[in-house]
């Protein structure tokens, strides 16, 4: 076997403690209490008890470039960090070892699957809990599994959207971007029908966006066929996502429908 390269050597010694030193080092008290703000950390809030540490993403990702061969079971100990920050480089560094063992001439589906496993154990048990976790890893180690495997109706996305769990329909609805980065608009759609009374805001707000992708993405008429048929039952922010880039006579029309409902 060949000798690892020094940069390479270094990462796979390296722990969840190194990468939690290397963040702590670009921490800011400022940045950590308007974090926490941002994303509702308090009482009765959706992102309730949540530590931040105060580091800007860009920062994070730069850690995570030095960390690119974290092992599994350390980036599984971030990923179970009480600090957001933690969990959120956790994630980042599956995303890229996703996207690295896609890559054409290095493919590796054993690494993508045992990702995607990993990944819906975190989401399952919780670690992947505010809207940016979701929006930042979804799409790839859930939607670009089963897009590879041409699973659009896998029953794993309806199970993740019945979920009691905000996060976990996120994920599901999340997720189907990659469908729609591939032209398929039915996973979105779908789930977009059985989701229509979810009661939470941060889904209407999801569910209105990925509907928003499909017109810009795969084809207005798509859009149009499902606004014709939902807009009078759609919550308000979700239709609103969804019409950004219609015209505004047409966002008027089916604001107009919802108001006649």
């Amino acid at each position: 076997m060949g000798r690892m390269s020094g940069a390479s050597a270094r990462d796979a010694a390296a722990t969840a403690e190194d990468v939690q030193a290397a963040l702590g080092e670009l921490a800011s008290p400022e940045r950590a209490a308007g974090s926490a703000r941002f994303f509702k950390t308090g009482p009765g809030e959706y992102g309730e008890g949540d530590v931040f540490i105060g580091v800007t993403v860009p920062a994070t990702r730069t850690v995570v470039a030095r960390f690119a061969d974290l092992p599994q079971p350390e980036v599984e100990r971030l990923l179970a960090s009480g600090v957001h920050e933690h969990r959120l480089a956790g994630l980042l560094i599956m995303v890229r070892r996703f996207q690295v063992a896609g890559r054409a001439r290095t493919r590796d589906d054993a690494v993508r699957h045992d990702l995607h496993v990993a990944y819906l154990d975190a989401v399952r048990s919780g670690h992947v809990d505010n809207w940016d976790l979701v929006d930042c890893s979804a799409e790839w180690l859930v939607g670009e599994v089963l897009v590879d495997a041409g699973r659009g109706d896998d029953p794993l996305l309806d199970r993740l959207a019945a979920s009691a769990s905000l996060w976990e329909r996120r994920v599901a609805v999340l997720a189907t971007f990659a469908f729609i980065k591939a032209g398929d608009a039915a996973p979105t759609l779908r789930l977009a029908a059985r989701l229509l009374d979810d009661r939470e805001d941060l889904m209407h707000k999801a569910v209105g966006w990925m509907l928003r992708e499909v017109g810009k993405r795969v084809g207005r008429a798509e859009l149009i066929a499902f606004l014709d048929e939902y807009a009078p039952r759609m919550p308000r922010t979700m239709l609103s996502y969804a019409t950004e880039h219609l015209s505004p006579e047409e966002r008027l029309a089916y604001r107009a429908m919802r108001r006649v409902r």
